[in-house]
């Protein structure tokens, strides 16, 4: 099969001029009083999947384009272009101010200051462009083979992935901004599937790094089997209220809902059970969210927004005590006062205009061992998975009721293996009863957590 991933990605990276060309070029189109705004980037990304010692697929796709925000009097005009020329650029300023010559003046559209921007160059890995094709297909190969390796029950997978990707982004405007910065990312995703007679359970385990080589494939293949192993022959428990225990995977699925409530676009909106409560004690004292888009260790990190803002450190809880959302300039400038952007401000790619989404956001770590917090849940129950999340959580009541599987603690251990229960609570009533934290943070995609022990919740099952 060709190698493109070496030779083709440095030529993509070489090419990261072109970007600040093309972004200067729309900020000079800029007529009389107009805020332009030029955001660009370009990536390439490669994942090779295997399937019972053969290759499943190999996928390849690519992307660059350039999105162009014009203001004038308040009235935003947006347009973009894919993989343009420097005239490309130049019309769609044209379309964009036609664009805005037809929308309704708003006090929240703007433009953020140009602030200075410190690098992150450790987002970077040149190394990463040196793995061919054929070596991520091995890797795959691999992380599949060490899979059905490791107990007999584990035969097959339902799916093995290995991918990377190197992307740039680039920002300029006319209060002036000028911008960017490029990055490595890569990922491996094994799913284990456990048979025991007519019983067949699926274990879940991933890894991310900046370069395929970072990725610990052995811990993964390890990670996948236990979890399908350990819930083979689950029963359904009597209903009761418990001590629960959140492991990391299915605790990200709660601050999903809670990142959603934190943003200051749904509390602006009324979609938002937290907007009237800043300055309360919201959660119990062991609750210190945070959102840090210059944590190293985070795969969402980068030295500034989608719209060029530095990225920092917001401490949304402290101490269970709610200090504030998360803003964009938008936002910020739709409050009023003195209120800044925290540097949130998210795109889906460079054809649309900037929300507000979170960059690293997690649950700050304690200092109990899972061990610990194992000991003080006796008699309760690990939830290893959760579904039903987003569509059984209530964004504005805080109310949800999600099925869950895990395994009974007894004696300061996992012991019997639960299925089809539903645990049901509020949100605000679970960050209240939130007994410890563990001192094992991991990231799942952008979210991250720790291990949670929450006091107590009701379990129903038969």
């Amino acid at each position: 099969m060709p190698d493109r991933s070496a030779a083709d990605l440095g030529d993509l990276c070489r090419a990261a001029a072109d970007l600040g060309d093309l972004c200067r070029a729309a900020v000079e189109a800029a007529q009389g009083n107009e805020l332009v705004e030029a955001y660009a980037e370009e990536g390439r990304r490669t994942e090779a999947s295997a399937y019972q010692g053969e290759v499943e697929g190999l996928e390849f796709a690519e992307a660059r384009g350039v999105g162009v925000r014009v203001i004038v009097d308040g009235r935003l005009g947006y347009a973009y272009a894919a993989d343009p020329t420097l005239d490309e650029v130049r019309e769609a300023v044209a379309a964009a101010r036609a664009n805005a010559a037809l929308a309704e003046a708003d006090p929240g559209n703007g433009l953020p200051a140009a602030l200075p921007i410190e690098p992150l160059p450790e987002l970077y890995d040149e190394a990463a462009l040196a793995v061919s094709t054929d070596e991520k297909v091995a890797l795959a190969l691999d992380l599949e083979a060490r899979t059905v390796s490791l107990d007999g029950r584990v035969t097959k997978v339902d799916t093995v992935r290995v991918g990377d990707a190197v992307s740039r982004v680039a920002l300029a405007s006319t209060v002036g901004l000028a911008a960017e910065y490029a990055r490595t990312d890569a990922w491996c995703v094994s799913v284990a599937l456990a048979v025991e007679g007519e019983e067949t359970q699926t274990g879940f385990a991933f890894r991310l790094g900046r370069g395929v080589g970072d990725l610990e494939r052995e811990e993964v293949a390890a990670e996948a089997v236990e979890r399908a192993v350990r819930v083979l022959g689950a029963v359904k428990p009597p209903s009761a209220r418990v001590p629960v225990v959140l492991d990391r995977f299915a605790a990200t699925s709660f601050l999903g809902v809670l990142a959603g409530a934190l943003s200051a676009e749904s509390v602006q909106k009324g979609r938002s059970l937290f907007a009237s409560m800043v300055g309360q004690q919201v959660g119990s004292e062991f609750v210190n969210l945070v959102d840090d888009g210059r944590r190293l260790d985070g795969p969402a990190s980068a030295p500034f927004d989608d719209e060029g803002v530095p990225t920092g450190r917001t401490n949304l809880f402290s101490g269970g005590v709610l200090n504030g959302f998360l803003h964009n300039t938008y936002t910020a400038l739709r409050e009023g006062g003195d209120r800044r952007s925290t540097g949130n401000a998210s795109r889906a790619g460079y054809r649309s205009t900037p929300g507000v989404g979170t960059s690293n956001f997690y649950l700050e770590p304690g200092s109990l061992s899972f061990e610990e917090i194992l000991a003080r849940a006796e008699g309760g129950v690990l939830i290893q998975d959760v579904t039903g999340v987003h569509s059984g959580a209530n964004p504005i009541s805080g109310d949800f009721s999600v099925g869950a599987t895990g395994l009974r603690i007894s004696g300061g251990a996992l012991a019997q293996p639960l299925r089809e229960m539903t645990i049901a609570s509020t949100i605000p009533d679970m960050l209240k009863a939130i007994a410890g934290v563990g001192d094992d943070l991991r990231f799942f995609s952008s979210v991250g957590t720790p291990t949670v022990l929450i006091g107590e919740m009701t379990l129903a099952g038969v």
